[in-house]
């Protein structure tokens, strides 16, 4: 059977892994005094979603050499429910309508109960996390912390048109990057790898959680019915992507002054004229040149373990980041 087939195949078992992990967990919750909570939980929790996060903590415990999955599981798992639970929380002050493409739950359910839903996710998720050693959780923890840090940075940006590109890589070291990097290391802790291991799982991570971000900023400028909500979110909610800040840089003059005043009234009908400008500032290739950069030291981080089956999957789950439509 073709190698790339093999690593879809077994990408495809760990995350049928992960699934069957969190309706176990979902189902046994059901069925004790915590049920109401994840009555409302569950909604979203259960609408799919990649599972990029659980699907790399058992990667990477695998490719550091741990053997029994079981051992990871509970982190794995851990990853999802803090990652959803800070999805619910960017829906409710995004005041988004659609998340995994079905209703969010403060427009199901009102504003408080959102806020309960997503406050049990994080309360579940680091009790699993808990079991661990002192310091996976602390890691957790300060992870946790950091992404906090980073919603707050870029509520401070919204709408501020000076936002630089160190701005920018700041938030998403904390939102996104630092949840791929910590996963990973904590991953490659409980598999019990050596020091550079550990050191090559997190700086993996972080290049893919940069490059993945990207791609979710192209996207959202691109459309794609994958994301799960609707095309131009960020923009609409004033979010300061890349794209929009190299633009906003490099154009000058009238240009300049036609994209600061089109992304402080911006409406669907002006689609054409944001790409236009987007396109004169070559910023879409610009962005698609970092995701190509940051992926490439993604894999050389890989290429100091041993090759084999998982190696192949994390280069392969890579390349799938990589060659999404952008």
């Amino acid at each position: 059977m073709d190698e790339a087939i093999l690593a879809d195949s077994l990408l495809v078992e760990r995350r049928l892994a992960v699934e069957d992990a969190i309706e176990d967990l979902v189902a046994s919750t059901m069925d004790g005094t915590d049920a109401p909570a994840m009555e409302l939980a569950k909604e979203i929790l259960l609408a799919g979603g990649k599972r990029i996060r659980p699907v790399l903590a058992l990667l990477a415990y695998e490719i550091c050499g741990g053997s029994d999955i079981s051992e990871v599981m509970d982190f794995a798992v851990a990853t999802e429910l803090i990652h959803t639970a800070t999805l619910i929380h960017d829906d409710v002050y995004d005041g988004a309508k659609l998340r995994r493409g079905v209703q969010t739950l403060h427009e199901k359910h009102g504003l408080d109960r959102a806020i309960i839903g997503g406050d049990f996710l994080f309360v579940l998720g680091f009790g699993l996390g808990g079991r661990y050693n002192e310091q996976v959780v602390r890691i957790m923890a300060d992870t946790s912390a950091s992404i906090a840090n980073g919603e707050l940075k870029q509520l401070q940006h919204v709408g501020d048109l000076s936002t630089t590109p160190e701005d920018y890589y700041q938030i998403v070291r904390g939102k996104t990057a630092g949840p791929f990097s910590s996963g990973c290391e904590c991953a490659a802790r409980i598999a019990g790898a050596a020091a550079d291991e550990i050191i090559a799982m997190r700086d993996f991570g972080m290049e893919l959680g940069i490059a993945f971000q990207l791609v979710d900023d192209l996207l959202d400028l691109t459309g794609d019915e994958r994301m799960g909500k609707p095309r131009g979110t960020d923009v609409h909610e004033g979010k300061m992507t890349l794209p929009l800040i190299h633009s906003l840089t490099l154009l000058h003059g009238d240009g300049r002054r036609q994209l600061a005043e089109l992304l402080s009234n911006f409406s669907d009908n002006r689609w054409d004229e944001l790409e236009s400008l987007l396109t004169e500032s070559n910023s879409f290739e610009y962005c698609r040149l970092l995701i190509k950069n940051h992926l490439e030291r993604a894999l050389e981080n890989l290429s100091i373990f041993q090759e084999g089956e998982i190696r192949r999957v994390l280069e392969n789950l890579t390349q799938q980041v990589m060659t999404r439509h952008v």
